[in-house]
């Protein structure tokens, strides 16, 4: 992927302006931004990945969770600044060579995406509970997933899905 960053740097008055690398899914990307960026502006706008899904931006429903140092985070609440020198994990950096990660895979055999707009913050809590330990019951799954909306109602699906793929060893998403 190029480095976006020099196409859209443009000096703007009033603004406080920082360099921030930023390490996401495992690349390097060095970009000049307004400190009051968030992570999920920076990861949409300016490195184009835009499987990190902009839902309330208030920090509500959840549709921006990534990773950062493995510990889920909404990327709206988020500084790019506070993020740097950390590892970042996108839904883009989830799964490998391998094909889908196992939550991935459950989702699908569970039609646990439905309109798929919440889907990819759904994956990303769901791999960090399953990496946390959280799968213990229904109710843990259901608990530890709260901060995740789903406007379709596929929670059945989605805690069915977890339940398998937690079930098959909890694969901790190469993180």
């Amino acid at each position: 992927m190029r480095d976006v960053a020099s196409e859209r740097d443009v000096d703007r008055p009033g603004t406080i302006e920082r360099v921030v690398t930023l390490d996401v899914n495992g690349r390097s990307y060095t970009l000049r931004l307004d400190t009051r960026v968030t992570l999920l502006d920076a990861l949409r706008d300016r490195l184009g990945l835009t499987g990190t899904k902009k839902g309330c931006d208030q920090g509500a429903c959840g549709a921006c969770t990534v990773h950062l140092d493995g510990r889920r985070v909404l990327a709206c609440l988020t500084l790019a600044a506070q993020a740097e020198g950390r590892a970042i994990t996108t839904i883009e950096g989830v799964g490998g060579a391998d094909g889908p990660h196992p939550v991935q895979r459950a989702f699908m055999d569970h039609d646990g995406f439905q309109c798929g707009f919440c889907t990819p913050g759904q994956i990303m809590s769901a791999v960090a509970l399953m990496a946390e330990g959280r799968t213990g019951s229904d109710e843990e799954i259901r608990e530890f997933m709260s901060g995740n909306l789903c406007r379709c109602g596929a929670y059945p699906n989605i805690v069915a899905a977890i339940r398998e793929a937690a079930s098959g060893g909890g694969y901790d998403a190469h993180l």
